[in-house]
């Protein structure tokens, strides 16, 4: 099974503002993962996954991982996450840093 990067980045989190990283728009089963060795004590980081149901429909959140302080195992996924729509947001992540001082975030979602 051939796995590519279908988008990657470094997002600088803005405390309290929820940042979109990715939208997919193809079938495919894909994972998120996030890089989290710049979190000290008092950081809160959420990672959260939308997903589309129904072509036309809403991306609702699908899951949501909350982390808090140091992270003794810092690379954190997401469950692999399937779909066969093609709407401009049949899967969406992103990241959003709830507390303490803005942090960068190195990412990247792949598609399996």
């Amino acid at each position: 099974m051939a796995v590519t990067a279908l988008s990657s980045g470094t997002q600088t989190a803005t405390v309290t503002t929820e940042h979109f990283l990715a939208n997919v728009d193809a079938a495919g089963v894909y994972v998120f993962e996030v890089d989290t060795n710049a979190m000290v004590a008092g950081d809160v980081l959420e990672l959260r996954a939308y997903k589309m149901i129904l072509t036309g429909g809403t991306a609702r959140v699908e899951s949501v991982q909350t982390y808090y302080g140091v992270q003794d195992v810092p690379i954190k996924r997401s469950f692999p996450l399937s779909n066969e729509l093609t709407d401009s947001q049949s899967l969406r992540f992103s990241l959003k840093q709830t507390f303490g001082t803005s942090r960068d975030f190195p990412w990247k979602v792949l598609k399996h």
